[in-house]
C-alpha cells in the first residue's frame, strides 16, 4: 500500500527543506468564524487566498486586531483575497464593494443551495489547479470548526467528499484532516506547534485500524460510533503511522 505524509509545518514561520516538496502549492480557505491567530502565518505560506462569504467580514474585522500598532487600512489592504465565492448571504455589503475596488475576485453562488461555501471554495481550488499533481496541493481551511454544529459536520463531510484532496481545517485549538483508506499514513509531528492530544475518528465505521507511535496503540482494532474511538489519546513520538480498512478523522490539538 502506498504511503501518504503529512506534516503541520505551515505552522511554522519557515517551513524546513525537508518538509517543503518543490512544487507544494498552498491555498488557504476563511471561513466565517473567529480567525485563528496564526491566520497571517497561514497567508503568507499560501499562493491563493479565498473567502467564503462571510469569511471576508472576518479578515476585513479581525484581521486589523492581530496587528494592534498598524493602521487598519494598510492591513487590510495587504491581505485581500484573490476570491470571495460562496451564496452571499452574509458578506456585508461595504466589505464586498471594499475587495472589489481593490481587484477581489467575486464568485457569486447564490443559485447554488446544494453545496455549503467550503465546498464551493475546495471545488474552485481544484477547478483552478488543473495542472498540479493534487498531492502536491494543500488546502488550509481557517475557522471550520465552533460555531452552529451543523455547518461543523458540513465542513468535516467537504473533507470526505474530496478525499483525494489534502485539506486542513484549522483552529486556535485543533487540527483536522481526513486521512483515505487508500493509503498507509506516516504523520509527522511538529512538537513545537502541535499534539501531545490527539484522536482517530472513523466515517463512520472501521473493522480494523493499527497505529504506531501513540500512547495508546491500536492493533487491528475495530471503531465505530456506538463502540469504541480513539479520541483523547497522546502522540508519543515524531512519527505516527497508521493502517485503517476506513476513511479515519485525524485530529490533533494545537498550542
Amino acid at each position: 500500500m502506498e504511503v501518504m505524509s503529512h506534516s503541520s509545518a505551515f505552522l511554522l514561520p519557515t517551513i524546513p527543506a525537508d518538509h517543503r516538496h518543490p512544487q507544494t502549492y498552498y491555498a488557504l480557505v476563511v471561513l466565517n468564524q473567529k480567525l485563528p491567530r496564526f491566520t497571517p502565518l497561514l497567508w503568507n505560506h499560501a499562493q491563493l487566498h479565498l473567502c467564503a462569504d462571510g469569511g471576508a467580514n472576518r479578515v476585513y474585522d479581525e484581521m486589523p486586531l492581530l496587528f494592534p500598532h498598524e493602521d487598519p487600512s494598510h492591513v487590510r489592504t495587504r491581505y485581500k483575497p484573490d476570491v470571495i465565492k460562496g451564496d452571499m448571504d452574509s458578506i456585508r455589503k461595504e466589505v464586498l464593494d471594499f475587495y472589489a475596488n481593490l481587484g477581489t475576485k467575486i464568485l457569486d453562488e447564490s443559485q447554488d443551495q446544494d453545496t455549503t461555501d467550503l465546498h464551493k471554495c475546495v471545488a474552485y481550488i481544484r477547478d483552478f489547479t488543473p495542472n498540479l499533481d493534487k498531492p502536491n496541493l494543500c488546502i488550509l481551511v481557517a475557522g471550520a470548526l465552533g460555531g452552529r454544529f451543523d455547518h461543523t459536520l458540513g465542513n468535516l463531510n467537504v473533507l470526505l467528499v474530496f478525499s483525494s484532496l489534502r485539506i486542513i481545517l484549522i483552529t486556535d485549538e485543533s487540527l483536522v484532516r481526513l486521512l483515505p483508506r487508500t493509503h498507509r499514513h506516516e504523520i509527522h509531528i511538529q512538537s513545537s506547534v502541535e499534539g501531545p492530544h490527539c484522536g482517530l475518528i472513523p466515517f463512520p465505521l472501521s473493522k480494523s485500524t493499527t497505529t504506531t507511535g501513540l500512547q495508546w496503540d491500536l492493533t487491528n482494532t475495530e471503531m465505530r460510533f456506538g463502540g469504541l474511538i480513539s479520541t483523547s489519546n497522546v502522540v508519543k513520538g515524531e512519527k505516527i503511522t497508521v493502517e485503517s480498512d476506513a476513511d479515519l478523522i485525524w485530529t490533533i490539538s494545537v498550542k
